[in-house]
């Protein structure tokens, strides 16, 4: 078999192995999977990639936290005036009470000036036709609001250089179609051909050991070589392969 047949043979068989409703049991995504209104989806499923760093029952305890300090009604709650209520008690990792509260205002102002999460990435987007860029549009609107400082952290910047794995797993979650009962597919404006592969330890390992990349990095460039690369065995939705990648990482097969 051609070595590039034999790939492509591996990663699909990954694929087919961890694309199922089963891989939501411990992943973070399943934090927006107890919603059904899009606006909650979103939400949800921003703040949970926001946090998603660190072991995985951390995050996903975590996002819980938050998801009850909305009451379990994201959309709701940033609508309202509840949000500026001071939260004294949360954290996770870096993130803090105050990153939070700032997000609540960031996220109402997006909602209530930018037509929604969905339209300022789209508007991003249609910009340059780059998924990073529309990231960079993203976080200028973003931090449009008075912020500390320490909250920029948290919104990474693919114009310096960042990989940006969090906010990519995020635009995966909400872009890639619902087929394998995983992802949303609730966007529309962004085409999964256009999605960059979220990397991070264990994607990019394994996408190194494959022969996938070359360089040892987890930036900005080696997301989009590695995304370049899974291109070659499906151009139309390369990312579907970062749940191969992910799965083959954690659980070793």
């Amino acid at each position: 078999m051609h070595k590039k047949e034999a790939l492509k043979k591996t990663l699909d068989e990954a694929f087919l192995r961890h694309a199922s409703e089963v891989f939501i049991i411990d992943d973070p995504i399943k934090i927006p999977h107890r919603y059904t209104r899009k606006e909650d989806i979103e939400i949800a499923g921003f703040l949970t990639a926001t946090i998603a760093w660190g072991n995985r029952k951390s995050i996903i305890n975590n996002a819980s936290k938050i998801m009850e300090i909305m009451n379990n009604q994201p959309f709701d709650y940033i609508m309202s005036e509840d949000h500026t209520i001071k939260i004294n008690s949360f954290c996770h990792r870096t993130f803090n009470s105050s990153d939070l509260q700032f997000f609540f205002i960031a996220l109402r102002n997006i909602y209530e000036n930018h037509g929604g999460l969905e339209k300022v990435f789209t508007t991003g987007y249609n910009i340059t036709n780059s998924v990073m860029d529309a990231i960079s549009y993203f976080r200028m609107v973003f931090l449009s609001m008075e912020h500390e400082q320490r909250s920029e952290k948290h919104i990474s910047n693919p114009a310096s250089g960042s990989a940006a794995k969090r906010i990519n797993m995020f635009l995966r979650w909400m872009i890639r179609p619902e087929t394998e009962g995983i992802d949303f597919g609730i966007w529309k404006g962004i085409p999964t051909s256009a999605l960059i592969c979220p990397l991070d330890v264990h994607s990019g390992n394994v996408a190194r050991n494959l022969g996938l990349l070359k360089r040892n990095a987890n930036d900005r460039k080696s997301a989009e070589l590695l995304t370049e690369a899974l291109c070659k065995f499906d151009a139309n939705d390369p990312v579907k392969y970062d749940l191969a990648l992910f799965g083959m990482g954690v659980y070793g097969y």
